[in-house]
């Protein structure tokens, strides 16, 4: 177990400087994006200078975005593994300890339920940073459907455009709670059944 536990420790730390070296590389490109930014605005500007700039920016968000991606991949992992080994370790312990005296026992389970509160804590506070990124996102849906709306009243032309999204969008709500609908009544037919 020991010898386990080690090899995890090294891991980390290559995981860790890995990441910290990944960071550092994508900080890098961020500023030599910047830098080919200000070249171009400070030269005549091209299309194909443009579209390289807009490439390069893309290639930037793809590569940040799957490292973001990928590092919440492995922290999962990682939790899931520390979780796991935690059981095998509970179960060890009450193999090789079946004479343990009721306060150990208790002391062994109140451990247990503190770390189980630390990572219900965590995955709370995730949940509420999510739905503080989920209601400021709605803020700007709101603040450009608004914007959209202003524009819409001004030419009546877009107000048609958008008349026919709505009724669109309508119609593809029906046809999503009509199949919801269809599905329910079949599972429980199913059910029924059995």
């Amino acid at each position: 177990m020991e010898g386990s536990s080690s090899a995890d420790v090294g891991g980390d730390g290559s995981w860790k400087s890995m990441e910290v070296e990944i960071e550092a590389l994508l900080k890098r490109l961020l500023d030599v994006n910047d830098s080919m930014s200000r070249c171009a605005t400070e030269t005549a500007h091209t299309t194909s200078i443009t579209q390289k700039l807009a490439r390069h920016r893309d290639i930037l968000h793809e590569f940040t975005q799957e490292f973001r991606r990928t590092r919440k991949n492995i922290h999962s992992l990682r939790e899931h593994a520390e979780l796991l080994t935690s059981v095998r370790n509970d179960i060890s312990e009450y193999k090789a300890s079946g004479n343990l005296s009721p306060s150990a026992s208790l002391l062994r389970e109140r451990s247990a339920i503190h770390g189980n509160i630390n990572q219900l804590d965590n995955v709370i506070s995730q949940a509420h940073a999510t739905k503080g990124a989920l209601s400021a996102q709605r803020d700007v849906f709101i603040d450009i459907e608004g914007k959209v709306k202003h524009l819409g009243d001004q030419f009546p032309v877009i107000r048609g455009i958008l008349g026919a999204i709505k009724r669109k969008k309508s119609k593809d709500t029906i046809i999503l709670s009509a199949v919801i609908a269809a599905c329910t009544l079949f599972l429980i037919i199913y059910w029924l059944s059995k």
